[in-house]
């Protein structure tokens, strides 16, 4: 097979013997031995029928017992609620009440997985959990973490990308698809794993208000997620994407898939206020009117996630609602140093490769915590100030004395307020 520019004699003439695009408006023209023509855009249609082809094949071979990464859940693998917590202690600091409600959920969610067939009169029903809280507490890496414990396929989403069936953005499908991908397109696996999608209050409804034009990246996602959260086998794209007519799909049952949701719901507080007070008129009043004012969020109510546009239907379908507490200056200081994975041991790990001890003055840890607390970023700002404090150190890899690097409250401080964090 041989290509001809468009300046060549034969490239002139002709049509793509597959879509029938004249050769002088194809992109490239290839031209077979019998004469025939494929243009580029066929060539590359026909690259991704089959490499969805594989991946089916893929996904239908692993279904049929070909080996996984993920093997099967046992009743062994499933922790009791108490030590689930235990584990996430190790690296989420603080949330006491969070870890409480995400360890019970989560061992009753895979505690019905085994049952399943055991159980005569009583169904169990999914019990997916909602995540409330400010930026950077800690949602994403406590659902990480525990899909990490279980050896269990596990994505992360941003509801803010999906839109609804046939407008710009992606099909609620495409969360499916990524669970694929992670479980290797080993369909058994992801049928058992987690999906967290993140900032599930950016599809809250616009308004109470009807519109001329359709909320489509906001009810109209809640409304297509409600079959994907509840349980229902769903055709998935394999490579995500929009749906076409010449493509294969995966068929994935959501029915064991365990959903967690999560967002910071700003402004959320004034609603469950407004509620406290209303209630709080009245005989008992003195008693409803105990709250405490610094951690509002403990008192939401599933009406209160109604109330800021998240539909009756799918709130039924997230049964469990928990609230994150913001981070205090004694949990910020702990985040820094105290997780197996904390940043100040990161820092030590990666200096340490370069035969480095590095060593951070109390103070300068202090003075971390102080900053992120005044750009309230939550640990996410510990991150961006460390950032900012040891990037020209990384980057010029000064000679040390003894092997030993100090970080001085004199150079945090001038390296954070010259401008580099701001």
């Amino acid at each position: 097979m041989t290509q001809k520019s468009r300046k060549g004699g034969e490239r002139s003439g002709g049509v793509c013997s597959f879509c029938g695009t004249p050769a002088d408006q194809a992109p490239l023209m290839f031209n077979g031995a019998d004469g025939s023509m494929i243009c580029s855009s066929c060539i590359e249609h026909g690259y991704d029928l089959l490499l969805e082809h594989n991946l089916v094949a893929q996904a239908a071979g692993k279904k049929g017992g070909k080996k996984s990464r993920f093997k099967p859940l046992t009743k062994e693998d499933v922790m009791r609620p108490h030590q689930i917590k235990s584990f996430l202690d190790q690296y989420v600091i603080g949330q006491d009440a969070a870890k409480r409600y995400m360890s019970v959920a989560v061992y009753n969610h895979y505690k019905r997985l085994l049952s399943k067939g055991k159980l005569d009169d009583v169904e169990l029903d999914k019990s997916n959990i909602v995540l409330v809280g400010p930026t950077g507490t800690g949602k994403t890496l406590m659902a990480r973490t525990i899909a990490r414990l279980l050896n269990v396929p596990f994505t992360i989403v941003d509801a803010t990308a999906l839109t609804q069936a046939g407008y710009v953005g992606e099909d609620v499908e495409s969360i499916l698809s990524r669970l694929l991908q992670a479980a290797d397109y080993d369909v058994e696996a992801a049928e058992r794993g987690i999906i967290f999608i993140d900032e599930i209050d950016k599809i809250a409804r616009k308004g109470d208000n009807p519109s001329i034009t359709r909320d489509v990246s906001g009810e109209g996602v809640q409304q297509a997620l409600l079959k994907i959260l509840e349980g229902s086998v769903v055709n998935v794209p394999p490579q995500g994407g929009r749906k076409h007519p010449d493509q294969q799909y995966i068929q994935v049952n959501t029915t064991n898939i365990l959903f967690i949701c999560g967002g910071a719901f700003d402004g959320i507080e004034k609603k469950i206020a407004q509620r406290l007070n209303t209630n709080a008129i009245g005989y008992g009043s003195t008693l409803r009117q105990r709250v405490d004012e610094k951690n509002i969020m403990q008192y939401i109510l599933p009406q209160d996630l109604r109330s800021f546009g998240l539909i009756p239907e799918l709130i039924g379908r997230l049964p469990v609602l928990t609230s994150m507490e913001p981070l205090s200056r004694e949990a910020l200081r702990s985040i820094l140093t105290e997780p197996r994975n904390s940043i100040i041991r990161q820092y030590e790990k990666l200096m340490s490769l370069d035969d480095i001890k590095l060593v951070f003055e109390d103070e300068v840890l202090d003075y971390i915590v102080e900053k992120a607390l005044e750009y309230k970023l939550g640990a996410r700002g510990l991150r961006s100030i460390c950032e900012a404090i040891m990037m020209d150190v990384m980057f010029e890899m000064p000679a040390v004395e003894d092997n030993v690097l100090r970080i001085t409250l004199d150079y945090a401080k001038e390296k954070v307020e010259k401008g580099t964090f701001n």
